[in-house]
């Protein structure tokens, strides 16, 4: 995809003029004078002049006619190098400034920056051939120049405090220091630069260090960048990164998987959850292709599932479709409970839950902030109140038997295949033996919390929400499980309340929180020793 013309040609200028600052930066450190230094601080408005003319070329490019998204990303990714390469321009005048007032020329040891700063300017040089050529292994190597700048830094840094010691001329040393730190930092606009152009490459935005795990995970599948094909499917709230990976295996055959990398723990989390899963309910879950650990971080490659999200059939499905899925969803979550059951009590502990996730509820809606009020002279408790006493009901009424669960059993977490009318889970890292009612609770929430208000959707996510709880029911009766519903309540309560953290509309997240404060209230007015007793009105609680 050819370029803007007024992108290309200011792009070209933007780099010989960046090389041209470079050669002179380097060149007053090799000597360092007055008259080198002003001319590279004249230079200030150049760089900055042709970053902007390139970026202006971009966006006009991106607005002028409808283009296609990997047309747009190589446009944002050309923007991104400028942006950087004026970054690049900006450090090296903050450098020199900081030199210029170093009065002892000795405890700076100019000569030390000739070496790293020559690297930076033949990296700099080598942008505009991994540009044009969509080159990942040479932006690979511009964006590695970072770890030859840290270990340059590392080493004055440790020169210049330890010269510290006992030094009277501390602020030439301190000037010398922040010198170091610009120099350094040019690294990150390196780095900067190589990601606009592996994303360029690949056809997604991808982080630098992100790359490299992707290509660790896929190392034996595939031996060229250019046969990757990455597609953005989501983003967790706890910060992990979820793709769609394609490439040509050795025979020729698409291959598609799921790339998710992310915190350590949590990557980790998962690996264990899809592994237990492939143990104990063998082809639920799916297979894990490859594993990779760098740092605190970690990626996962996951068999693609085929299908669509539950999320997706309640909202959009044919209502025979959407019975279909709910009919094999029953029979499957029977089936695992009644493969999985073991006879160990299980405490779900649904009000200590709600009770942790309420400061994320409070800051996002100060509203809700648990406190005593009075109407009309009439006292009502407090909502932590309510969860205290809860708390204390809930802990007499185990479940009688453990099952193994989901653990996050959103509806975007359950895929169904039309094709062979398969239930498949995803997201497994709160996968462990516990009480159902768990599951139960979060899948019927998570439809309540849809934001959709057409009135005949809203009724179809009644249904299915309801249809959980009549399934869920019918199984509790079966095994002898006598609290089942008073349990649910609590379950529900919890789900409600805390989901309002994810919820920004104030009139939905009310309508949750005061369905989450009459659930305790109906509990806590049952008399002790009667919860067997309770019924819960769950199609009143999920209509609107």
């Amino acid at each position: 995809m050819k370029l803007p013309q007024a992108a290309e040609e200011n792009m070209a200028f933007l780099l010989a003029e960046i090389d041209g600052q470079l050669v002179r930066l380097t060149e007053y450190f090799r000597d360092p004078r007055p008259e080198t230094a002003q001319r590279l601080i004249q230079r200030a408005g150049y760089s900055h002049n042709l970053a902007g003319r390139v970026r202006r070329a971009c966006i006009s490019g991106m607005m002028r006619s409808k283009k296609s998204a990997a047309h747009n990303l190589q446009l944002q990714g050309v923007d991104k190098v400028a942006r950087n390469l004026d970054l690049v321009s900006r450090l090296g005048r903050r450098a020199v400034q900081h030199a210029e007032d170093v009065q002892r020329l000795k405890l700076l040891r100019p000569d030390a920056y000739v070496k790293p700063l020559q690297r930076v300017t033949g990296r700099v040089a080598r942008v505009q051939d991994a540009l044009r050529d969509r080159d990942s292994r040479l932006a690979v190597e511009i964006g590695r120049t970072s770890e030859e700048l840290d270990t340059f830094y590392d080493q004055v840094f440790r020169t210049y405090t330890r010269d510290m010691q006992g030094s009277r001329h501390t602020a030439d040393l301190a000037h010398a220091l922040l010198t170091a730190h610009e120099i350094h930092r040019m690294g990150e606009a390196l780095q900067g630069i190589s990601e606009a152009i592996l994303s360029i490459s690949i056809g997604q935005s991808v982080q630098f260090d992100r790359y490299f795990t992707l290509r660790s995970v896929l190392s034996g599948v595939s031996r060229d960048d250019e046969d990757i094909t990455l597609q953005p499917l989501a983003e967790t709230r706890s910060g992990s990164a979820i793709s769609s990976v394609s490439w040509q295996n050795g025979k020729g055959k698409n291959v598609d998987a799921v790339f998710k990398d992310g915190d350590l723990k949590k990557v980790k989390e998962e690996r264990v959850g899809v592994k237990s899963w492939n143990s104990v309910y063998p082809g639920l879950a799916p297979r894990i292709l490859s594993y990779h650990k760098r740092g605190d971080s970690a990626a996962l490659l996951i068999e693609h599932l085929n299908g669509q999200t539950f999320e997706d059939i309640v909202l959009g499905a044919t209502p025979a479709r959407l019975a279909e899925a709910q009919k094999a969803l029953h029979r499957t979550v029977r089936d695992i409970w009644r493969r999985t059951r073991i006879d160990e009590r299980a405490e779900m502990k649904a009000m200590d839950q709600m009770a942790a996730r309420m400061d994320d509820v409070c800051r996002l809606h100060p509203q809700f902030t648990p406190r005593p009020q009075k109407i009309q002279g009439l006292d009502i408790a407090g909502l932590d109140r309510l969860i205290d006493a809860a708390a204390r009901r809930e802990a007499r009424v185990p479940a009688p038997f453990s099952v193994w669960i989901h653990g996050d059993f959103n509806l975007d977490n359950v895929i169904y295949d039309a094709d062979e009318q398969k239930i498949r889970f995803i997201d497994l890292h709160r996968s462990r033996y516990m009480d159902y009612v768990q599951d139960v609770s979060v899948f019927m929430v998570s439809n309540y919390r849809l934001q959709v208000l057409d009135a005949g959707t809203r009724a179809r996510i009644c249904d299915v929400a309801c249809g959980m709880q009549a399934m869920a029911s019918k199984f509790a009766a079966r095994e002898g499980d006598r609290t089942f519903e008073y349990r649910l309540a609590l379950g529900l309560a919890r789900s409600f309340a805390s989901s309002t953290r994810f919820i920004v509309d104030t009139g939905q997240a009310r309508r949750m929180m005061l369905r989450a404060r009459y659930i305790l209230e109906t509990a806590l007015a049952v008399p002790e020793g009667r919860e067997t007793r309770f019924k819960l009105p769950t199609r009143m609680l999920f209509s609107d």
